[in-house]
């Protein structure tokens, strides 16, 4: 959510992002907003001089009530003159109480659709097909022999059963089993020490979260395509840690001091993974059940770029770090969520395919979900200056998607698929399995 200031001072800034994501059915919003605040704020000024004429009108009946006791009959009439002022003062002030909390609420929710401000550097395009590679890690390569669909490796490997998920749960879920299923807990197990070695605070969160959380970190778009809803209560299931462990910081006020706040989660995530999908993103690749680790930071506004590089490249040594080719994609304005200043997606090479596809991303999202949580951070030359906080994601690894990458970057000819000597010791010391 953008603070109204800018709105107020500079709205063709926030017209121009607007156009610039694509999304001019937006632009009547600022308008709407610039208005009802005019509104709001001179609901505002009449309520406060509402108050003073209270306060000296009630005065007032007090020195008439005086007269009045000594049978002063002009002064008893003053006095429930007066009387009844103060009392159709209460009611015009609580007529613009409601007023008040009234226009609040149609600005805030106008204000929680207008995107936030993009960072400068992002490319304009309307969509992810318009997303720029920026670097690649590592050297694509395509075997002599065929590779197989994700699903026929592991079905070889006695390693999956989707039948008998469709059965109890239905399409979009699996069972993983033998060494697939210890494949799966061993790069969790690794992700979770890669990223306690590089300095983070491993968090295991709530796996379900209040909607002012849901609100608070993600657009309403977001929220219907993602979410699923506890039903009769006020809890999501969470579609990625990061919702709780931002959700964390709510209504809270930082010292400077704790900052940056570095966490790594742990967390089951549920999607709902609405629309049609090509068999390449069949299996494991779409599911409404995963499990993922993910890492979030809370910053200074001015150390948000840094930790925003710091991230990505965090995804990209976990990868390379197991022999899996990958390369970074700057995500276009339009391919931008709302909240929003800077994305850049992780993509794995899938030597079946002969390309990449999209196994994380990385977002910067300035002080957007903060100004909508109140996590704000005491400081500045004096130390009592508060400002919202940054707050910053990026999924470590998040199989069993990954395992697509893993199992065809480590296929070998003769079926068995070959374990990186840093998963070795996750894995019982296995060199291969199968």
């Amino acid at each position: 959510m953008l603070d109204i200031n800018l709105l107020r001072n500079d709205p063709e800034l926030v017209k121009e992002n607007i156009r610039k994501k694509f999304q001019d059915h937006k632009l009547p919003l600022v308008d709407e907003v610039i208005a009802m605040d005019k509104e709001y704020r001179a609901a505002i000024q009449q309520a406060d001089a509402l108050r003073n004429q209270i306060n000296v009108t009630s005065k007032q009946i007090g020195g008439l009530m005086g007269k009045a006791k000594k049978g002063d009959a002009e002064a008893a009439a003053a006095a429930e003159a007066a009387k009844a002022q103060v009392a159709q003062f209460k009611a015009d002030l609580e007529g613009l109480s409601k007023k008040e909390d009234e226009l609040q609420a149609e600005i805030r929710k106008r204000m929680l659709v207008i995107p936030n401000i993009i960072d400068p550097t992002v490319p304009v395009g309307k969509d992810d097909s318009e997303n720029v590679e920026v670097q690649r890690y590592g050297e694509p390569v395509v075997p002599d022999f065929e590779v197989p669909y994700h699903v026929e490796i592991m079905e070889r490997l006695s390693g999956i059963d989707l039948d008998s998920a469709r059965k109890t749960s239905g399409n979009g879920f699996y069972y993983l089993m033998g060494d697939i299923a210890r494949l799966h807990s061993a790069v969790l197990s690794y992700a979770r020490d890669f990223m306690i070695d590089r300095g983070f605070t491993y968090v295991i969160p709530p796996y379900m979260i209040h909607g002012d959380v849901v609100t608070g970190v993600m657009s309403f778009a977001e929220m219907e395509n993602m979410m699923y809803k506890i039903e009769g209560e006020d809890l999501y299931l969470i579609g990625t840690s990061e919702h709780s462990m931002i959700g964390k910081f709510i209504d809270t006020i930082l010292d400077e001091k704790e900052l940056p706040q570095t966490l790594t989660s742990y967390s089951p995530c549920f999607r709902k993974e609405v629309g049609a999908h090509g068999i390449e993103e069949r299996g494991v690749y779409r599911i409404h059940q995963f499990e993922k680790q993910e890492m979030i930071v809370v910053c200074k506004p001015e150390d948000s770029p840094m930790w925003f590089d710091k991230l990505w490249q965090n995804t990209v040594d976990f990868f390379r770090s197991l022999d899996i080719p990958v390369r970074t994609l700057e995500c276009c304005s339009g391919d931008l969520a709302d909240l929003k200043v800077k994305s850049i997606d992780v993509e794995a090479w899938s030597p079946r395919q002969q390309k990449y596809f999209e196994v994380g991303s990385c977002s910067n999202l300035g002080d957007a979900q903060a100004r909508r949580l109140q996590i704000r951070v005491k400081g500045g030359e004096n130390g009592k200056q508060k400002y919202f906080a940054h707050t910053l994601n990026n999924t470590c690894v998040a199989p069993p998607r990954m395992l697509i990458a893993f199992l065809e970057n480590n296929l070998q000819a003769d079926g068995r698929v070959r374990i990186p000597e840093a998963l070795r010791m996750y894995m019982g010391g296995k060199e291969y399995i199968g």
